[in-house]
């Protein structure tokens, strides 16, 4: 392995001893350790594929999903710790290699998404703690010379109660490693967790506070270059040709190549390849996206509305009910293409030699990328080692499903015959980087004599970057299910329903963003449930309440928020107080946004009260931070957030022009969590959906209007 500069007191780098291996959940959990020569007697022993245990007593977790701020660094841990009755001060995390026994429980591969981080390793990495806490005793007990089933634990020992004798793990730890693991044990009963459930620090906040944690942008190596890709202005575009003179004029410049994605200019850092990438000369091929612009696109969008459609959706008969209906609404939603923005941009370091390649990167896409790395330096995977680094921010922009970014690195380190890291800068990462698809939607809606809603027909217009993929399996019966999420399945009881997929054409990159598509269906759902209920001459609340009885989940988390927010109660003078609420992921959230609106149609966010129902908690701090953080996430993009197009060019280039939510913005936010023990979901999305579509109702209760766009604009709230 390349020699590291800069590496964080965790280590979490050096995972390598621990490649390979398979682990069969319920049935058996193998050691993946190798044979220990004597020289390294004083390294961790590996239990299993997620423990280890140092001789000083340490607790080493290996953590198969990506640390980039959700804290699975953290509540993985406490899952094995529960059941290895361990010492907290002594556990400690590990980012876990490559290899088939971490991954996905439900993807097939090893990769952070979805919300599934903490709910997908509930049962496994608990039966990896308890399966080592059974060999730890048997250990102890042979030792004794006693019955396995006379001993137990306390913290970071194993007890005789008979005899008083006591033995810390860090002793026990090479003869366990040394056990077959045991086919049965049991788990705790959640009634006599210490550990999960109960608000705890976060283990990765030290070396984040101190320096001492690893970005990819830390990543250092001996005779490392750097590099930067002038990639072409239009999305999809080629090089024709290029002049590198000036380029390779600049002091530091070491090589300029071209590459499938751009020209790379490789130098002794990134001052001087910023400087050389400027001084290129390149004549580019527009490509098919030349003529590529906003608001042709949304004319485009709206025709595609008009023609049939794939259903997602069918119950009794939407048209029929629109045709007979007393009274039927019509609207139009419009929502923009919105970049992730994540605060470190896109890198990776690789080091292709001979016979093996390295490669340093934040991922959320461990298999992915490892097998990129591989087809790019033509090694075999098991030739590849990846280690993933802390990730400065993600929401979906380091799952990466054909892996640029990776490949890039990989294909210039092999040309040139040194380790690069390759860094995109936030102008590169705006636009010519991958997007939310923007989404357009037609919405009829009917009530019937009473009131209540009667039909309801929906079209979604949208892309998808699911097409061709491994995760093409998301597509069935002919949609893609990322395209009318929150949609097809809105709650509400409504006797004819109707959705429809319209697939926008491709071209424009696009994948996951944070909520993926519950991102733009929830706006649309709760802003026309919150304009039937006015129609109807009901509050918001009530009218929902009364047409959720078949989800009472949705209902509960509606009620606890709106008693949390004081719904019913008199606002603040000038203010409107708006609620919304949404199930995404699993779980189930809901949120009540109290705004005001100037005469200038400027919004300002006083408060927003926040719940969610995720299921058995396991971290409380880190699911009330989620809170809060999707809470600013959501008003970023309802606020500010548009990628837009002008001659095939994205229009936006940094912070300036696509801002994210100042400090000065940012309202009093009271994040909850609703008691429950349902089934558990996901944390890190589900706080997003309802967030905009509770504030746009907030803003039609402060001064009528409603928003059929986003994100909002002061020319549509102007007083007349």
């Amino acid at each position: 392995m390349s020699e590291i500069v800069n590496v964080s007191r965790r280590d979490f780098l050096r995972t390598g001893l621990l490649a390979g291996g398979g682990l069969v959940l319920g049935l058996h959990l193998p050691s993946l350790a190798p044979a220990r020569p004597p020289e390294a007697r004083e390294e961790p022993f590996a239990l299993n594929a997620f423990v280890r245990i140092g001789p000083d007593d340490s607790v080493t977790v290996l953590v198969n999903h990506s640390e980039m701020g959700q804290g699975p660094y953290t509540s993985v841990p406490m899952l094995v710790a529960e059941e290895l009755d361990a010492d907290w001060s002594k556990v400690r995390f590990a980012a876990a290699p490559v290899a088939a026994v971490y991954n996905h429980t439900v993807y097939g591969v090893q990769m952070t998404g979805g919300s599934t981080s903490t709910w997908t390793e509930w049962e496994r990495v608990r039966k990896a703690g308890a399966a080592a806490r059974a060999m730890l005793i048997a250990a102890a007990a042979a030792e004794w010379g006693v019955e396995p089933a006379t001993c137990g634990t306390e913290p970071g020992r194993v007890v005789h109660a008979a005899s008083g004798r006591r033995i810390p793990y860090g002793r026990l730890a090479e003869k366990a490693a040394d056990l077959k693991p045991p086919e049965h044990f049991a788990l705790k009963d959640p009634k006599d967790f210490r550990i999960v459930g109960r608000s705890t620090h976060r283990l990765d906040t030290p070396d984040k506070v101190n320096g001492g944690a690893v970005f990819g942008l830390d990543v250092q190596l001996p005779g490392m270059l750097v590099a930067l890709v002038a990639r072409p202005p239009v999305l999809g575009g080629k090089v024709k040709s290029f002049n590198a003179d000036r380029a390779r004029a600049v002091p530091g410049v070491r090589h300029v190549l071209q590459i499938p994605r751009g020209i790379a200019v490789v130098a002794d850092g990134f001052w001087p390849a910023k400087k050389g990438r400027e001084a290129l000369e390149v004549d580019w091929d527009d490509g098919p996206l030349s003529g590529l612009d906003s608001r042709a696109q949304l004319e485009h969008y709206a025709e595609l509305a008009k023609q049939p459609g794939v259903a997602a959706r069918k119950v009794g008969d939407a048209a029929e009910a629109l045709r007979k209906a007393d009274r039927t609404f019509e609207a139009e939603y419009d929502l923009p293409y919105l970049a992730h923005a994540p605060m470190e941009p896109l890198n990776c370091v690789a080091d292709v030699r001979a016979d093996r390649c390295e490669v340093w990167v934040g991922t959320q896409f461990q298999t992915g990328d490892r097998d990129a790395a591989a087809q790019e330096s033509g090694l075999k995977p098991e030739q590849v080692t990846l280690h993933t680094t802390l990730l400065g921010g993600g929401f979906g922009r380091r799952a990466v499903l054909d892996g640029h970014f990776v490949r890039e690195a990989v294909q210039i380190s092999r040309a040139v015959g040194a380790p690069v890291k390759v860094i995109w800068t936030r102008e590169d990462d705006t636009r010519g980087g991958y997007y939310r698809p923007r989404a357009y939607h037609a919405v009829r809606a009917a009530l019937d004599a009473s009131g209540a809603p009667a039909a309801w027909e929906h079209h979604v217009v949208v892309q998808s970057f699911l097409v061709g993929t491994p995760f093409a399996m998301l597509i069935k019966d002919g949609v893609d299910m990322t395209a009318v999420e929150g949609a097809a399945d809105l709650p509400y009881a409504i006797p004819n329903i109707r959705v429809d997929w319209h697939q926008a054409p491709e071209g424009v990159p696009t994948q996951w963003w944070r909520s993926v598509g519950h991102s733009h269906t929830a706006f649309v759902v709760e802003t026309l449930i919150d304009e039937l209920a006015h129609a109807a001459g009901k509050d918001p609340l009530e009218f929902r309440r009364g047409l959720l009885g078949e989800h009472p989940r949705v209902r509960r988390v509606l009620e606890f928020v709106a008693e949390k927010a004081g719904w019913g109660r008199p606002t603040p003078p000038g203010r409107g107080r708006g609620i919304a609420v949404h199930e995404s992921f699993g779980s189930y959230a809901a949120h009540v946004a109290e705004v005001s609106v100037s005469e200038a149609g400027k919004v300002r966010v006083h408060r927003v009260v926040a719940a969610i129902d995720c299921g058995p908690v396991v971290n409380p701090d880190t699911i009330l931070a989620q809170l809060e953080g999707g809470t600013a996430f959501g008003l970023t993009a309802a606020l500010h957030g548009e990628i837009s197009f002008e001659n095939g060019r994205v229009k936006q280039r940094n912070f300036h022009d696509y801002p994210l939510l100042r400090m000065h913005e940012m309202p009093v936010v009271e994040p909850y969590i609703v008691p429950s023990t349902d089934r558990m979901g996901g944390v890190g999305e589900p706080g997003v959906p309802s967030v905009a579509p509770a504030l746009a109702n907030a803003i039609f209760a402060a001064c009528g209007k409603r928003l059929r766009r986003l994100p909002i604009r002061a020319a549509d709230l102007k007083s007349a």
